[in-house]
């Protein structure tokens, strides 16, 4: 066995709870306290009892650092720049900021004849993948937060130790520390650190702003990467500069639909945020899946790790509100798509090839749906975007773009997951399901009023008895009105 191997039996498990960023920075600090990793065994523990408390007191030191959620998040943001720094993040030039803002003021100009929705205001940005990193990682916080708790909470139970008596089971004491807070806090900086590489991963791929379909910016404003959409321009059978212009108006789109439709951001990451404080684990699964694993080998809990057992599974509610929020991104998708056609086709000449490039980029995933698919179960990849856009191409053609956005006035008046399985007969059903409904509002109001059954004005000539024509009646003939 060589010295780097202790070594990297220790890298390996702390990479499965704080990521490789992470776990290298943990185990640099757990060596700064004179630890050793060639004297460790094969367990990956210290084989000197001296080694054994300075390395107690070193997790212990940082665990108390990331005890609290802005702590670990500092953390997370700390290997979110380390990542996008990775590989080079070259500063934005002076030019490229004013191409950039140059881009996104003609995206502007080209979308006021393509959408109703006037421009979102706010700067516009011209961002290096780190300054991406910063404007963005407090809505992944928002998101993912509720998923880190569930994980720190299934933990705590995992380790509790009169419950782990009461199947016989029972951990090791470790210099003193209280395990089932330290896997509680543990928990919740994994996964915090976990986000933070996500995010600067995505750093490197994203071209905006509004590239998951989710509003990353807090504050209106129009945004683009140019290290990504230069590397992504390069190669494409497209002048690179209708490849910046195409993504510059998918990204104002985008913002003018999350600006001027108030209740849209709320909504989407409502639905999220719901999504995820909902995950549960399964106990008895992640029981059994420990029973017999020595806490103290690195080798069985790093196996026990990536087998999977702290995978969620989702209840009926949850799924009620995935598919609400699938809907909505395949929705603000297929808009987005439609709208931009429109706004570029006199344009620019390749718009057609690179709103298919777009497509198959989409239908391919990316970045965006593997991070939210491995951190909080959600799949974001809007597979009905396609539908959607054929939707509103639909509304558009034999309404005019004025009703096609009047749909995004309120929640409840936007296409359903039905309307998406035939988008072209979308405008038929609604107007069959008013003169429906509106039938049933006149059958009600007709109830409350007693007059259901009458002939029109009949109601005003019955009597008391609902016989007309009785004596009593004063238009009967037998008495006559004076």
């Amino acid at each position: 066995m060589t010295e780097e191997d202790p070594r990297e039996q220790i890298r390996a498990m702390l990479e499965q709870m704080l990521g490789p960023e992470g776990a290298e920075e943990a185990l640099r600090a757990l060596e700064a306290s004179g630890m050793d990793p060639a004297a460790w065994s094969a367990s990956g523990m210290p084989l000197d009892p001296a080694q054994m408390q300075a390395a107690m007191a070193q997790m212990r030191q940082m665990l108390a650092a990331g005890d609290d959620d802005d702590s670990r998040w500092k953390m997370a943001h700390d290997v979110a720049r380390q990542v996008a720094h990775s590989g080079g993040d070259p500063s934005v030039r002076a030019d490229e900021a004013d191409s950039v803002r140059s881009l996104l003021s003609v995206a502007d100009l080209w979308l006021d004849a393509a959408t109703e929705l006037p421009p979102s205001g706010g700067q516009h940005l011209a961002l290096s993948r780190a300054e991406w990193v910063e404007r963005t990682l407090p809505t992944w916080r928002q998101v993912a937060e509720p998923v880190g708790a569930s994980v720190a909470e299934a933990l705590t139970k995992l380790t509790d130790p009169d419950q782990l008596a009461e199947q016989g089971m029972a951990l090791p004491p470790m210099a003193g520390l209280d395990i089932s807070s330290m896997m509680r806090t543990m928990g919740s900086l994994s996964f915090a650190m976990q986000v933070g590489q996500a995010a600067g991963t995505l750093s490197r791929e994203v071209f905006g702003g509004t590239d998951v379909g989710l509003p990353l910016l807090p504050q209106p404003a129009l945004a683009l990467v140019p290290a990504n959409v230069n590397e992504f321009a390069e190669g494409l059978d497209a002048p690179p500069e209708e490849v910046r212009q195409f993504l510059a108006v998918r990204e104002a789109a985008h913002a003018r639909l999350f600006t001027h439709v108030p209740w849209l951001r709320a909504y989407l990451l409502g639905a999220a945020e719901e999504y995820a404080s909902g995950i549960e684990f399964d106990l008895e699964q992640m029981e059994e899946a420990i029973r017999g694993i020595d806490p103290t080998d690195m080798d069985q809990l790093r196996s026990a790790l990536a087998g999977g057992i702290f995978a969620p599974h989702r209840t009926a509610e949850q799924d009620q509100v995935l598919l609400r929020l699938e809907t909505a991104l395949a929705l603000i998708e297929g808009w987005v798509e439609e709208v931009t056609a429109t706004a570029v086709a006199p344009h620019l000449p390749h718009a057609v090839p690179l709103r298919e490039m777009l497509r198959r980029r989409r239908a391919a995933g990316g970045p965006a749906e593997d991070t939210f698919r491995t951190l909080v179960g959600l799949e974001l990849r809007p597979r009905r975007a396609r539908d959607a856009a054929t939707l509103w191409a639909t509304i558009g053609r034999e309404r005019g773009t004025a009703a096609r956005d009047e749909f995004w006035a309120h929640p409840d008046v936007i296409p359903t997951p039905e309307d998406l399985d035939s988008p072209t007969d979308f405008l038929a059903r609604r107007e069959a399901n008013a003169a429906e409904e509106s039938e049933i509002d006149a059958a009600l109001a007709a109830m409350l009023e007693g007059t259901l059954g009458t002939e029109e004005g009949s109601h005003g000539d019955d009597d008391a008895s609902g016989e007309p024509g009785s004596p009593d009646d004063p238009g009967s003939p037998e008495n006559p009105q004076t």
